[in-house]
């Protein structure tokens, strides 16, 4: 490894760091303030490294690593996120019973495990990056230990993510057995070479489609999600629908483009069966819940089936279109989801988690300020025009229109009508006229800066999205010229 290697690697090896120093931290000295406080310098420094980087882009470290503007770029997203998630567990967790120095520790480990997955270029990385992330998950979701529905949620998921890591293990065995090839662009090679469909590979890319497909929730793999969402706290569900799925897909991605597994036409019909699947099941089931969280739960399995429409047009359209398209939706979904859930935290208490329509009902009365952001969010998930949401859903209507996905493209359409129906709903219950009460002033500051933070992006991307489209389609050419 050269200098130049050793300076790429500069984002991972911060967190890592930081994470130590969080660790060092918590055995000199129990203090709530200051873990969070160094997690969050240690994340704004790596997003300074990434910043200093992006123009040494893009560096082959080893053959486990690229880092390139494409997971520079999601790199970025992913700590953003997290950095998001870490002020509203701030709020959450700090008249919480116990310790709880060591959350923002578990969050750290659970980003360097998204951040290896995105840049990931080889089964070994790809495969370690999930597991840190899946890991430090498991403990997140069921952190609150005095509570029976978060240990419950964790060790759902705790079950079935063991599962899916034997379906991803199995797979990649199956592709080593026959191409002799981890790194990515050597079982490219052997794609390429090969005149038939080898059914080996084939079965093989089968078996990694449906270990991701637990981690992105897409049905028939969805079953823990409703629960696992219910259960965790509202930060940490915000967490596991952005930050983790954000970076599967990242990766899934990756491995499709950089392997042309495209070139298996069958894997992309099972794919079209997933999505549509995903699409209409999603949003059906989202709209028989009067639980916010299940809702969001269910609308989070429509949107990654929206996402894999996208997706599965790289079959027949550039991947510098499909890269674009799937990265702008997962940056509005993931601006969105942290600010839908960011809302639930605030509202949420230590002793009861605001996951009952109920709690949201006069909420424009009584908390204006809240209602209003999150009547944006549930506008932006619907796609209504002047918030990212509408750009990404254009995203994902042009790319299937380029494909010629008409099937899929009726079911996108079909599942937006039932999703702006059951958003709409939880808009006309914070509406509802209440008895006059006084307005509750904010007094979760952080929480509150943050939500302001995203609700301007939110806007600004909507309204002014071509800054952001710029800097998406160089990171996608970028992704282009390695191919």
């Amino acid at each position: 490894m050269n200098i130049n290697q050793l300076i790429a690697l500069a984002p991972i090896i911060t967190l890592a760091g930081t994470a130590i120093a969080v660790m060092l931290g918590i055995a000199v000295r129990r203090n709530f303030i200051l873990s969070f406080g160094i997690a969050a310098c240690g994340i704004i420094m790596s997003l300074m490294a990434l910043a200093v980087i992006w123009r040494g882009s893009p560096v082959q470290v080893t053959l486990l690593i690229r880092m390139d503007a494409y997971a520079l770029f999601y790199m970025a997203l992913l700590l953003s996120a997290g950095l998001a998630v870490l002020g509203f567990c701030y709020d959450y967790f700090k008249e919480c019973e116990g310790e709880h120095e060591e959350l923002p520790l578990l969050l750290l480990t659970a980003l360097l495990g998204g951040s290896v997955l995105v840049c990931s270029s080889h089964f070994a990385s790809f495969f370690i990056g999930l597991e840190i992330l899946s890991i430090s998950l498991f403990v997140l979701i069921g952190y609150p230990l005095n509570q029976a529905r978060p240990l419950e949620a964790a060790i759902k998921y705790l079950v079935l993510s063991g599962v899916s890591s034997a379906f991803l293990l199995m797979g990649m065995a199956l592709i080593y057995a026959q191409c002799g090839e981890l790194y990515f662009g050597g079982i490219g090679r052997y794609i390429a070479s090969q005149q038939d469909m080898n059914v080996m590979v084939l079965s093989g890319i089968i078996l990694i489609v449906a270990g991701l497909g637990f981690k992105l929730s897409l049905i028939p793999f969805h079953l823990w999600t409703p629960d696992v969402y219910e259960g965790a706290p509202a930060p940490i569900t915000a967490f596991i629908a952005t930050v983790s799925k954000g970076a599967v897909f990242a990766l899934l991605l990756r491995y499709f483009v950089s392997t042309d597994s495209y070139a298996y036409t069958p894997l992309l019909n099972v794919f079209s069966v997933i999505a549509g699947l995903s699409i209409l099941g999603g949003n059906l089931l989202a709209l028989l819940q009067n639980n916010v969280k299940r809702l969001l739960a269910y609308s989070s399995i429509a949107h990654m089936g929206y996402l894999l429409v996208a997706f599965i047009a790289g079959g027949s359209i550039s991947s510098v279109l499909v890269v674009e398209s799937v990265t702008f939706y997962l940056l509005a979904y993931s601006i969105t989801t942290i600010g839908a859930f960011g809302v639930v935290s605030v509202l949420s208490t230590p002793q009861t988690e605001a996951d009952d329509m109920s709690f949201y009902r006069g909420l424009f009365w009584r908390r204006p300020w809240l209602a209003a952001v999150f009547t944006l969010m549930l506008l932006s998930l619907a796609g209504i025009p002047l918030t990212a949401g509408f750009i990404g859903k254009f995203y994902i209507f042009t790319s299937a229109a380029d494909g010629r996905l008409w099937g899929l493209l009726s079911a996108i359409i079909v599942g937006s009508g039932l999703g702006l129906y059951y958003y709409l709903r939880i808009i006309v219950v914070m509406s509802m006229n209440v008895e006059a009460t006084a307005i509750i002033p904010a007094q979760d500051w952080i929480s509150t800066a943050t939500l302001a933070v995203l609700t301007i992006l939110l806007v600004w991307f909507g309204i002014y999205p071509s800054l952001l489209v710029n800097v998406i389609q160089s990171v996608s050419y970028g992704m282009e010229w390695m191919l």
